[in-house]
C-alpha cells in the first residue's frame, strides 16, 4: 500500500509541483486540502478542485475558514490597529496561521506551519519538497511542463496569496532591493477615477455597516469594501521586512479593505480612548503583531493580550467619514456619542470650559514639582549650598 500524504493545496504553482513531485516521484497517495481564508470564491474552489483532480491527487477537501479566521484573528489586528512596520496588515502572516491550525515553504512560512503542527500534532512528519530541494520557481515549471501539466505559467511567475486580509504579490522585482511591481502582476485593475465618500460605522470596535447597508458578519463587510474600494489601486504597496530565519524580505500587496478599516478605526479611537488608553494599546498591539508573524500564535500571553485589545473596545462605537481617490484616501472625521473631544467641555485652542486660568497655575505647579525639587537639590549639591 501507497503511504498517504495530505498537501495544503492551492491550485497555484508550488502546491501544484508538490502534489506531482510526491505522486509521481516519490510515490505516495496524495490527498490535498484547501483551507480557504477569505481569498476564493465558489467558482475558485471548483476551480481549484479540478486542478487537483487533473494532478492525480485521491480526494480533495475544502474547508472554509473565513468567519473563524476573523473571529480568531483578524479582530484583533483591527483592534490594535496593527500594521507590521507600520506599512504592511499582515495580509498572509496572519492567515497562515489559520491555514495551519486548519489543516510554500518559503520564508516566514516554513517557520509558521511546522511550529503549529509541531504543537498540534506532535511527530507528524512534516514533508517540504520546495524548500528541501531550494527549487526556483522557473525549475518548478520546467517541471510541470515535463509532466504535461497545463497551466497559466506566465502568470505563475508572479506569487500571489489572497485571503480576506488583503493579497500579496511576489515575483523578481520584489528580489532586490529595487523595483516596483508592473500593473499586470497587480490582481486588482484601477478601473475608478474621481472621488467618493463613504462611511465606515463600527460597533464596539468591529465594521458592521457601510454606507447605509449593514451587514450580519464583518467578513462580509471586509469583502464588500474590498470590491468598492480596490478598484482606486488604494492599499497597494511593498513592505520590507524581517524574516523569522534572519533575512530581509520584500513583497507587494495590495489591501484596500484592511487599510481602510485600521485607519478608519484608529481615527475613532482618538476620540474614545484616554492617552494611557491608547499608549499601552500601542505597545502591546505592536508586540502582537510582531509575535503572530512570527509564528507564535499559540503562545499563551497572545490570549492575555487579545484581552486587554478586547476590553478597550467598549467605546468604539461610531461612524467614520473618508473620500476616495485613485491610489489614495483621507479620513474626514468622525461622528461617536462617546466622543471625547465633546464641545461641552470646551474647544480646544479657544474657551476651556472645565477650569479657571487659576486651576491651570496650581496644576503646573504640582505636576512639575517633583522635577523642581530634583533640579534644585542637583543645584544645590553642585554648588555647596546643601544643608
Amino acid at each position: 500500500m501507497k503511504k498517504k500524504i495530505l498537501v495544503a493545496f492551492s491550485g497555484g504553482l508550488d502546491t501544484s509541483y508538490c502534489v506531482k513531485y510526491l505522486s509521481e516521484d516519490k510515490g505516495y497517495e496524495v490527498h490535498t486540502l484547501t483551507v480557504n481564508t477569505g481569498g476564493f470564491d465558489e467558482q475558485q474552489l471548483v476551480e481549484i478542485e479540478d486542478r487537483a483532480k487533473s494532478l492525480g491527487v485521491a480526494s480533495h477537501t475544502a474547508v472554509d475558514e473565513t468567519k473563524t479566521y476573523y473571529d480568531t484573528v483578524i479582530r484583533f489586528l483591527i483592534y490594535g490597529n496593527i500594521l507590521k512596520n507600520n506599512t504592511y496588515p499582515l495580509s498572509v502572516s496572519a492567515e497562515r496561521m489559520s491555514q495551519a491550525l486548519a489543516s510554500t515553504g518559503a520564508g516566514n512560512d516554513q517557520v509558521r506551519f511546522d511550529m503549529v503542527l509541531n504543537v498540534l500534532a506532535p511527530g507528524v512528519e512534516i514533508i517540504t519538497p520546495i524548500r528541501d530541494l531550494k527549487l526556483s520557481r522557473e525549475e518548478e515549471i520546467n517541471y510541470l511542463k515535463s509532466k504535461g501539466v497545463n497551466m497559466n505559467f506566465e502568470k505563475a511567475m508572479y506569487s500571489i496569496n489572497k485571503g480576506l486580509w488583503g493579497t500579496s504579490v511576489g515575483g523578481k522585482e520584489t528580489l532586490s532591493s529595487l523595483g516596483m511591481l508592473p500593473e499586470e502582476a497587480w490582481p486588482t485593475p484601477v478601473s475608478k477615477t474621481g472621488c467618493e465618500t463613504i462611511t465606515l460605522h463600527f460597533e464596539k470596535g468591529e465594521l458592521n455597516k457601510i454606507n447605509d447597508k449593514a451587514f450580519t458578519h464583518p467578513t462580509e463587510a471586509i469583502h464588500y469594501l474590498q470590491a468598492l474600494a480596490g478598484p482606486y489601486g488604494i492599499g497597494r504597496d511593498i513592505h520590507v521586512g524581517d524574516t523569522i530565519i534572519g533575512i530581509k524580505g520584500r513583497v507587494g500587496f495590495e489591501a484596500a479593505a484592511p487599510m481602510l478599516i485600521i485607519k478608519a478605526h484608529h481615527a475613532l479611537e482618538k476620540h474614545v480612548l484616554t492617552k494611557w488608553q491608547l499608549s499601552w494599546k500601542e505597545q502591546l498591539a505592536q508586540f502582537y503583531g510582531n509575535w503572530l508573524h512570527e509564528g507564535q500564535y499559540g503562545d499563551p500571553v497572545m490570549r492575555d493580550i487579545e484581552a486587554y485589545l478586547a476590553n478597550t473596545q467598549k467605546h468604539v462605537t461610531g461612524t467614520v467619514h473618508l473620500e476616495l481617490h485613485p491610489y489614495r484616501f483621507i479620513v474626514l472625521g468622525v461622528n461617536t456619542p462617546y466622543d471625547l473631544m465633546s464641545s461641552e467641555f470646551g474647544k480646544y485652542g479657544e474657551m476651556n470650559l472645565g477650569w479657571t486660568g487659576d486651576d491651570v497655575k496650581g496644576f503646573t505647579k504640582i505636576f512639575g514639582n517633583q522635577t523642581a525639587i530634583y533640579h534644585q537639590v542637583k543645584n544645590d549639591v553642585e554648588h555647596g549650598t546643601e544643608n
